[in-house]
């Protein structure tokens, strides 16, 4: 069984249907619609094609609309771009159109919150850094004057960024409250909201959907680096993180974007929030049949560092090789968990899942005692699996979070919590009745695990349940035989 979940972006490369069922077999553990790209038709077709895939395949796929969020860009411009020399001084105006003449240059820049938050030398880099302005001088009216330091062919709607630049506007822009509507409509399993900056924007967004009646799970895309000042009351917010790492390398330095990944994937880890890390993993695939060894190298080190999920993007939406690119992330992936209790770590080392478990707090309740234990008595005892009963999916997360060698099969009554496990490391989850009683939950647990094929009659399994059942934290462990 491979323990980390595949997250796959749908879009023109997939749409085919066989090309989409090779891709659900290669391994995709949630399907994601980008909201910054395609039609709301387009989507509903996608997400209604998942669905249908997945239970002809019987497949576990969750679905997470990843929003647009406050995405800054240039307004319209004549066909084939404008040229920017380096040096030339212009203007970003939030209500004028594009004007070339004279020695004036107009540029629009349809976000007036992004003109009034300008400052004498913020550095804004355009279209991912391939252009860099400065600004010159404070806001006048709704239009700013900068000066070009990197120059080259601006071209209309490329993304704007403001390192530093702090912004009071709303996480979820008009845009977002319509797809937000659309996907309470489609009943998506997940929502991500993008730029992330304090937990504050969670909370909106999960305010939002409650009052349309609806309980996604939400996905914090830490894509700015103001986040990480702010991570441990928004992991308290989130149900899933995204290391967004295209963004993220845009706002802070490249160099410093690999340290970030760690702290966050630790953070993660610790608080036993489910993580997944993105953007460019296999990029050299969506015009190539093969990964490049620097690929291979960064999935594999994700893997090793603890990430619960890894996340293709235009490799499955727009590549040329969508089914070869899952399959060459699941290889890579599956390869490195192999590995990543015995010849990774340096000599003298703890194996992995001790090092993990030792960087963690100690437990402080009983949830967190119950699953230290779990996994500990589970390598004592040889037990094939850890059977764990969970209402919400935090025994699954907090059993996940200490990478056990053997697999966890959750047991949940509730849909959502069954789809939540599709983000979360090694977890397997099963539908399965409120219990009645301790030996039907006994004999329950017996029985998945056999049907699974992790364990045959005689053998041991690990089971935790909570008491009193279907009303109970998990406070109840028992070594069972099949």
């Amino acid at each position: 069984m491979m323990r980390t979940k595949i997250v796959c972006t749908l879009g023109p490369a997939s749409d085919d249907e066989n090309v989409l069922r090779q891709i659900i077999r290669a391994g995709m553990d949630v399907a994601r619609i980008n909201f910054s790209h395609g039609t709301q038709s387009d989507h509903a077709r996608r997400i209604g094609l998942v669905r249908r895939l997945a239970q002809e395949e019987d497949a576990q796929v969750a679905i997470m609309g990843d929003l647009q969020g406050p995405k800054f860009r240039i307004g319209a411009l004549p066909a084939g771009g404008v040229l920017l020399e380096d040096g030339r001084r212009l203007v970003l105006s939030a209500s004028q159109p594009y004007a070339g003449d004279g020695a004036a240059l107009v540029i629009p820049m349809p976000h007036p919150d992004f003109i009034a938050a300008m400052r004498p030398g913020q550095r804004l880099l355009v279209d991912d850094g391939a252009l860099i302005l400065r600004a010159a001088a404070d806001p006048v009216g709704d239009a700013v004057l900068c000066d070009v330091v990197s120059g080259g062919i601006l071209t209309s709607r490329k993304g704007v960024s403001a390192p530093g630049a702090h912004f009071t506007m709303s996480a979820i822009t008009p845009k977002d409250r319509a797809d937000v509507q659309f996907a309470v409509e489609q009943r998506l399993d997940a929502l991500a909201l993008s730029f992330v900056r304090k937990d504050e924007d969670l909370i909106e967004l999960r305010e939002l959907v409650r009052a349309l009646g609806a309980d996604p799970i939400i996905v914090a895309k830490i894509e700015k680096p103001e986040a990480l000042d702010d991570l441990p009351d928004i992991l308290r917010a989130t149900d899933v993180v995204m290391v967004a790492r295209g963004d993220l390398g845009v706002e802070a330095p490249p160099e410093q974007v690999p340290f970030h990944q760690k702290t966050i994937i630790r953070s993660c880890l610790n608080a036993g929030v489910p993580v997944i890390t993105a953007t460019q993993m296999l990029q050299s695939m969506i015009e190539w049949p093969s990964p490049t060894r620097a690929e291979a190298s960064d999935i594999a080190n994700a893997v090793l560092d603890g990430t619960d999920a890894v996340m293709l993007s235009g490799e499955t939406a727009v590549g040329k090789y969508p089914v070869d690119s899952v399959r060459a992330m699941a290889n890579i992936a599956r390869h490195a968990e192999e590995h990543a209790w015995t010849a990774c770590q340096p000599p003298g080392f703890a194996s992995q899942p001790a090092a993990l478990r030792g960087n963690m707090p100690a437990p402080d309740d009983v949830t967190e005692a119950i699953t230290s234990a779990a996994v500990e008595i589970a390598d004592g005892v040889g037990a094939r699996a850890i059977v764990c009963t969970t209402a919400t999916g935090h025994t699954a997360r907090m059993m996940a979070r200490h990478r056990p060698t053997r697999p966890i099969l959750a047991l949940t009554p509730h849909y959502r919590t069954f789809q939540f496990t599709a983000f979360m490391w090694g977890v397997q989850a099963v539908l399965a009745p409120v219990f009645t009683s301790t030996d039907e939950m006994l004999a329950a647990a017996a029985r998945v695990a056999e049907q699974e094929g992790y364990a045959a009659p005689g053998d041991l399994i690990v089971v935790t349940g909570g008491l009193p059942l279907g009303a109970g934290k998990t406070n109840l462990i028992k070594v069972h035989e099949v």
